[in-house]
């Protein structure tokens, strides 16, 4: 009889590896999570220049050493083999969506745009969302990072759009960046591996992000491709040829397809426009003069430019400069849209603006109003803050106060069983490591004894197993640290007030 004892060696080994990891990103995240948190505080306060330069780089710094411990942690198990795999069905729109706007601050920043696209014919994939959405923003991200002028475009098509057929889908992320010398594309797909000796310190990492990509995608029996040359910019492609997918149902718009002009200066803005109209079924219109709307990028634009063309043209702003919605509709626009353009908001405001009998465009799209452009309202939500980080608590608490809410904090689960039992809170934000009790056993005992109202993990532990076990627990929602201030408004945004107790 064999002797089994090495293999059970063996796996008791990863096993201790694995809880090893474990709680060597949950010591590290809780320690970054109040030194990025208060430095965000710190940049809302009035800085002189020197100083917000100096907090700007600590920053940076910061979130490369987030970002180092993320891919370490990834590298480390994919190495191990404990990557599991979450099949279900994933729309495709919001995924793109959500990637491109994450990273659309950043590449704003950088004067650049990122843009998405997706085959008009597709609607879901059958995949694990995390995993999916992990390999796009890696891939994305770097792209942000080294593109200069132009931009980045991430797409979804399928692998064989001329045949009738259920599975095979291409991911691209293509950049106008530098582009890679033939003789140093190799080298980027090995661990700590960069195109060239410098980037490490010009650019940030160590060389592990795209060796995360390439295992996670042969992991999902994909595989990854990369076209480039210098001074041509970048593509990586991957494709996955036994994804199955669903197709859309045809997308009926306006009964007259309108014809659609653009005036700008960017071509990824420029293509990825002309992907959301050819999928909304309207028409392209290279010559302005001729468009039934146009639509004007705003940096194409100087502020004190005369009014618009006729009253039919949008203007495409960033998020940023939401204030000048109302300078530019005094201008003659009919409205605007926010980039990363959305298609839905594009049919909407399309439809708004659609030919009527008279054969003019109505005058203006007021009323479909994008959240991104919303000046900030405060939310009033009362919230139970289960934290026993003194520092992640002090970090909470003023991201609470600068949403307008109320709270109360308790370091314990036994303790918020006790206040939750006595008082009515909108949302418990519930840190899942905590003394005695922890945030899921919790959690657990509240819905046993029907306790309904909202819960979220708040957790230093950033693998997918973790939110899914929060889910599973009960928990509505999970945020991780280091609490990103635009995720925590997001999350308490689509909570409604809970009714409160008769006195």
């Amino acid at each position: 009889m064999q002797d089994e004892t090495p293999l059970i060696d063996w796996r008791l080994r990863l096993e201790a590896r694995d809880d090893f990891f474990r709680h060597l990103s949950h010591e590290i995240r809780t320690p970054l999570n109040g030194v990025l948190g208060m430095m965000g505080l710190l940049s809302k306060t009035p800085l002189s220049p020197d100083q917000k330069a100096y907090l700007d780089t600590a920053v940076q710094s910061g979130e490369l050493l987030l970002s180092l411990v993320n891919d370490f942690l990834d590298y480390a198990r994919l190495d191990a083999g404990k990557i599991e795999f979450d099949l279900a069905d994933l729309a495709l729109e919001p995924l793109l969506q959500s990637v491109a706007e994450l990273l659309a601050p950043k590449a704003h920043a950088g004067s650049i745009e990122i843009a998405w696209g997706l085959d008009p014919c597709l609607l879901s994939v059958c995949s694990d969302e995390g995993r999916l959405r992990q390999i796009l923003y890696n891939l994305a991200g770097n792209a942000v990072k080294f593109t200069k002028s132009g931009g980045v475009e991430i797409r979804i098509d399928r692998l064989r759009p001329d045949e009738d057929n259920d599975h095979g889908i291409v991911l691209s992320v293509k950049d106008t960046g530098p582009g890679i010398a033939l003789e140093s594309q190799n080298r980027i797909f090995e661990a700590f591996g960069q195109i060239h000796p410098t980037h490490g310190s010009l650019y940030g990492g160590v060389g592990l992000g795209l060796v995360v990509v390439k295992k996670l995608t042969e992991a999902m029996n994909g595989q990854i491709e990369l076209i480039s040359a210098l001074s041509e910019g970048t593509e990586f492609r991957i494709c996955f040829k036994d994804m199955k997918f669903t197709k859309k149902p045809d997308l009926k718009s306006v009964s007259r397809p309108l014809k659609i002009g653009y005036a700008g200066h960017n071509h990824v803005l420029q293509r990825s426009l002309e992907g959301h109209i050819e999928a909304l079924e309207h028409l392209w219109e290279e010559m302005v003069e001729e468009a039934d709307i146009i639509l004007i990028d705003r940096d194409y634009l100087d502020a004190d430019k005369p009014k618009a063309p006729d009253g039919k043209a949008l203007i495409l702003l960033a998020p940023e400069q939401r204030e000048e919605i109302a300078h530019w509709r005094g201008l003659g626009f009919s409205g605007y849209l926010i980039k990363p353009v959305r298609r839905q908001s594009l049919l909407q405001r399309l439809n708004t603006l659609s030919i009527n009998k008279a054969g003019a465009p109505k005058l203006s799209d007021e009323g479909l109003d994008d959240e991104r452009a919303a000046l900030l309202t405060p939310l009033g939500l009362h919230v139970l803050l289960v934290e026993d980080n003194p520092v992640n608590a002090l970090l909470a608490q003023a991201l609470l106060k600068r949403e307008g809410c109320s709270f109360e904090r308790v370091s314990t689960g036994e303790a918020a069983l006790m206040v939750a039992a006595k008082q009515v809170f909108d949302v418990i934000l519930m840190d899942l490591g905590l003394p005695g009790m922890d945030g899921m056993q919790i959690t657990r005992l509240m819905r046993a004894q029907n306790y309904d109202g909202c819960i979220y993990a708040l957790t230093a532990n950033a693998f997918e197993e973790d939110r899914k076990a929060a889910l599973l627990a009960g928990m509505d929602g999970f945020l991780t640290k280091p609490i990103d201030p635009k995720a925590l408004r997001q999350a308490m945004s689509q909570i409604r007030p809970r009714p409160k107790m008769a006195s």
